[in-house]
């Protein structure tokens, strides 16, 4: 078995880490999302994973309507480096050296983001989680995830979330939505479909960064796609 790619930046939605408990970290979940790592990463794949906090505080939630929004974010700067520990805990486990790197400087829990470091660490086959979001208030994690995507020149942007693809409406809501197996980033932003936030897709636009979206839910598909089979959905051109 062989890749498709060589190097992927892996975008986690904190959410995805909830499980059926409606909040916070479930073990279980984690430990899953860890395995399916694995067996990317046993394909010789070098993998960046940066993780959103949605499932701790989420500077733009409705728990954070009455707070400064730079505040806010801050908090969920915060809250994706405790979902950075979980993951990097469960990868571990696995067998797997996995470094954290944050924009938000805490020396006793992860290193800076220093990208030559990060290319290093890949050389000696660690996995490197980036925390912290851009370290900058008003960003998401998804426009962070693209950022160290280009940064350490990863050939796709894969997001692991709950469903498994693109859809031109919310398939949990609506059983008759429509699947796009590929779809251009113009028509991600004129449909609105949020694949990314707006700021990420016009990134990834510019940059020529191809987005893979895929269920992290459903085992072996983030193999699968990681191999180049038909499975999920890609925004590119």
């Amino acid at each position: 078995m062989s890749a498709k790619y060589k190097r992927i930046l892996l975008k986690l939605s904190g959410e995805a880490l909830v499980g059926s408990q409606g909040y916070g970290i479930d073990p279980e979940v984690v430990k899953n999302t860890a395995k399916q790592v694995k067996e990317i990463y046993n394909l010789g794949v070098e993998i960046g994973i940066v993780i959103g906090g949605g499932n701790i505080f989420r500077g733009l939630s409705d728990h954070a309507k009455n707070m400064d929004r730079v505040q806010a974010d801050q908090m969920g700067m915060l809250a994706t480096i405790i979902n950075s520990i979980a993951i990097q805990n469960a990868l571990e486990l696995e067998g797997i050296e996995t470094i954290i790197q944050s924009a938000v400087p805490m020396q006793s829990i992860a290193e800076p983001i220093i990208i030559r470091k990060a290319l290093r660490h890949f050389e000696k086959g660690r996995i490197v989680i980036f925390g912290g979001g851009t370290g900058n208030p008003y960003f998401t994690t998804d426009t962070a995830a693209v950022l160290r995507a280009r940064e350490i020149g990863a050939e796709i942007i894969i997001k692991a979330t709950k469903v498994d693809g693109v859809y031109d409406s919310d398939p949990i809501k609506n059983p008759d939505a429509k699947k796009f197996d590929a779809i251009s980033y113009i028509d991600v932003l004129n449909m609105n479909l949020r694949v990314l936030d707006t700021t990420a897709i016009s990134f990834c636009m510019e940059n020529k960064l191809q987005i893979g979206v895929v269920n992290l839910l459903k085992e072996g598909h983030l193999q699968k796609f990681v191999m180049g089979e038909k499975i999920g959905s890609i925004v590119s051109e």
